[in-house]
């Protein structure tokens, strides 16, 4: 026989197999089934790797609940507070080095779901920063471009401008002996997409092969900011320092305004990948530079007010001046501040890839300012000397815009320049700047 407690144990039991699938199933269709953790890899730098100057951090992360459900990835460097990526599937974080002593650092990196934690992934690195340029060598060059903001296929400028800025760097030290560790390219938000930038993130500018050991970056304001800050107190201990500065992107105006681009009381600015970079923020940054020979160039829409130009080689308003100019500096403009400039998705900017053909093959030899600084050959051989100025490949690039038939649709672009070189002064200014001597 059965006692009354067996069967009342026996019914409970045939409750609990009744009624635990019938929960199960009710607790998968409100959610409530429990969460697994997420994964995180650390893909770049690879683990007991050198690294130096700013270190691109990448990887990626999964969610086995599904990676919509991802909400962070964050990184710490040693025992430093936690720190947030950009992205989660596909994340990356720059480390600027810069005031790090030389040595071994940990790379903690997780992920995060909204509930749990992805176990702590770990690389040990040796941060090894270049040491400072020996004295025959007291030269920096910083390139900058923003070309491919991630949501606008339409307004993106492809990777022209990054290869320009690599041809550029390749000739400056082969021709001007500029130290590699002295030379800064940043760009977009550091990394490479496909499809020529229309496409999506491939890799890191660091995960690349390079031919040379330069700095690679992301053209953010923080990291803009931080370079310039670096370049200034390094060349401020030389006095015979050389700076050179190319900054190439979206220019701040309206295209639809074909007289100003609306810009008569407004500042010129080109675009960095997180903000607005205006003129007089750019002087404010150089503005302790002591170098007597600086050289920047700014080729974007609308850019001329960052050589205190407007249009014809007219000044800028007084209340409007961004101070960039100075004595010992050239700076220039691939357009004045109320016109558009150009740009090849493949190339580069179109005025920066004149001036540059001017000066690698000689061509600019002799050029002089002409009329309305608008550019023309020397009429004697007297004035060539096989060596090609700043100045020189500048009127050269404008001589080009305005005969050239080929460009005869960009040649309203009227790039500016602002010559205190090597001194300050109408009289004072005779002399052209030649960089690499």
């Amino acid at each position: 026989m059965v006692s009354i407690m067996d069967k009342r144990v026996i019914a409970i039991f045939v409750v609990l197999l009744i009624a635990l699938p019938l929960f199960f199933v009710f607790s998968e269709e409100k959610g409530y089934i429990s969460n697994e953790s997420p994964y995180v890899t650390i893909e770049n730098p690879n683990d007991g790797e050198s690294v130096s100057d700013i270190v691109m951090i990448s990887g990626t992360a999964s969610d086995p609940n599904g990676d919509d459900t991802l909400v962070a990835v964050e990184v710490r460097i040693n025992d430093g507070e936690w720190e947030i990526a950009e992205g989660v599937t596909l994340w990356s974080y720059e480390w600027v080095t810069y005031g790090y002593d030389d040595g071994f650092y940990v790379i903690h990196v997780r992920s995060w779901d909204g509930i749990d934690y992805s176990d702590i992934e770990e690389i040990t690195i040796q941060l090894s920063n270049p040491e400072t340029a020996e004295s025959d060598s007291h030269k920096w060059a910083v390139f900058i471009a923003v070309s491919n903001f991630p949501d606008d296929n339409e307004s993106k400028l492809g990777n022209g401008a990054l290869n320009l800025m690599e041809e550029m760097t390749k000739f400056f030290i082969k021709n001007y002996e500029y130290s590699t560790s002295n030379i800064f390219i940043l760009f977009d938000d550091g990394w490479i997409r496909k499809d020529n930038g229309y496409g999506e993130r491939e890799m890191t500018l660091q995960q690349r092969h390079h031919e040379y050991a330069i700095t690679y970056g992301s053209a953010t304001r923080k990291k803009v900011g931080s370079v310039i800050s670096r370049v200034v107190a390094e060349s401020n201990r030389f006095d015979d320092s050389e700076v050179f500065i190319w900054i190439s992107g979206h220019g701040w105006g309206d295209n639809k305004n074909s007289k100003t681009g609306g810009k008569i009381l407004e500042r010129s600015a080109v675009f960095l990948w997180d903000s607005m970079l205006k003129d007089k923020e750019l002087g404010d940054m150089l503005f302790s530079l002591k170098s007597q020979k600086t050289c920047v160039i700014v080729d974007a829409c609308f850019s001329g007010g960052f050589a205190d130009k407007t249009i014809l080689g007219f000044p800028e308003f007084f209340l409007l001046k961004s101070n960039l100019p100075g004595s010992g500096r050239v700076v220039v403009t691939g357009a004045s501040k109320f016109r558009e400039g150009f740009a090849s998705t493949t190339h580069g900017p179109l005025f920066s890839l004149l001036w540059f053909e001017g000066v690698k093959t000689g061509e600019a030899d002799g050029f002089k300012p002409g009329i309305l600084k608008s550019g023309k050959p020397t009429e004697f051989k007297m004035f060539k000397d096989g060596k090609i100025s700043v100045e020189e490949a500048f009127y050269y690039a404008c001589y080009i815009l305005r005969t050239n038939e080929e460009l005869e649709d960009y040649s309203k672009m009227e790039p500016q320049i602002n010559d205190q070189y090597p001194h300050k002064g109408l009289l004072r200014s005779l002399n052209g700047m030649i960089l690499g001597e």
